[in-house]
């Protein structure tokens, strides 16, 4: 099924857009719930399988996206939807529709500092605890020190 269909298939919920050129579906966060539980329960859809949660930092705004990649083993078709979410707003969780959420939200969260609402576990899953900030964000700034450790600034022999 391509994602003409599936759009059609979701159609009548408020807010969604395809945007035809990347081939994907735009979701608002208030309507995301509504067309997880659609892709996860119609026959015809049969999305079982959340493949990846990725958060993307527009850069030249307070606004974040995350893009959401599904495939359905039953009938071998796959989509990606998009939400636009307001830096400090957050979006709802997934987790407890597909399990493999669970990680890559608290990724998200860790590294971008999104909030998915509803989440059962929502804290770190790869910096410490006490880390300051969200370090894939574009605005992020390295500290000079952490826990007395000097902080290398050179970033040159990692990108």
């Amino acid at each position: 099924m391509d994602v003409n269909k599936i759009f059609e298939s979701i159609s009548t919920i408020e807010g969604i857009a395809l945007n035809s050129e990347a081939n994907v579906i735009m979701v608002p966060s208030a309507s995301l719930l509504a067309v997880a539980d659609k892709f996860k329960n119609d026959i015809d859809l049969n999305f079982d399988f959340l493949m990846c949660v990725t958060a993307l930092d527009n850069g030249d705004s307070e606004n974040f996206t995350i893009a959401y990649n599904f495939h359905s083993n039953k009938h071998n078709h796959s989509v990606e939807l998009r939400v636009v979410v307001v830096d400090g707003e957050g979006v709802p969780s997934l987790a407890s529709i597909w399990k493999t959420a669970d990680w890559h939200e608290r990724e998200a969260y860790d590294l971008m500092g999104i909030k998915f609402i509803g989440h059962p576990e929502l804290k770190r899953i790869l910096l410490p605890e006490d880390w300051e900030g969200f370090p894939l964000r574009k605005n992020y700034k390295v500290a000079d020190y952490y826990h007395g450790v000097p902080i290398p600034k050179d970033k040159s022999y990692w990108e």
